[in-house]
């Protein structure tokens, strides 16, 4: 059992780092090539909830349009917890690019990715991509770091 998770575990971080290279080449079909069909995506935009992965791949190719090739993607203190057939990671992120309006963005976001096996790959099924808000003035913050 402890050898079959340890394979696991190795396998969803191998997984992530795909993830992570398919985002900084804004490579759409890679990137989907990881999610669930019926992914729920509680994204940074509008609305609460995204269902299904033609909705997540929608806002993955909306990020995309706005940005210059390549986007910085970095991942951090990732920390993955693997069962039989769920698992759950959970990891500071931070995207960093040049729009294509010439505007560079630099933030960290928070990231939680809940996974199934599905036909023996591990696929994210839901995950929540959210950024700390100062409660007095409504405003997402930006600026922090690690």
């Amino acid at each position: 059992m402890a050898t079959q998770r340890a394979t696991d575990e190795a396998n969803i971080r191998q997984r992530i780092d795909t993830c992570v290279e398919a985002l900084r080449a804004m490579d759409l079909e890679g990137l989907m090539s990881l999610y669930a069909p019926d992914i729920v995506s509680f994204d940074l935009g509008p609305p609460l909830r995204h269902m299904g992965a033609t909705a997540k791949e929608k806002n993955w190719a909306d990020a995309f349009a706005i940005y210059q090739r390549p986007l910085g993607y970095e991942i951090r203190d990732l920390t993955v917890t693997v069962g039989d057939d769920v698992a759950f990671a959970y990891s500071l992120n931070r995207v960093s690019g040049t729009m294509k309006n010439g505007n560079r963005t630099d933030f960290w976001l928070r990231w939680t990715a809940c996974l199934r096996k599905i036909d023996g790959n591990w696929l994210i099924a839901h995950d929540q991509v959210s950024v700390p808000v100062d409660p007095e003035s409504g405003r997402a913050l930006l600026n922090l770091e690690p």
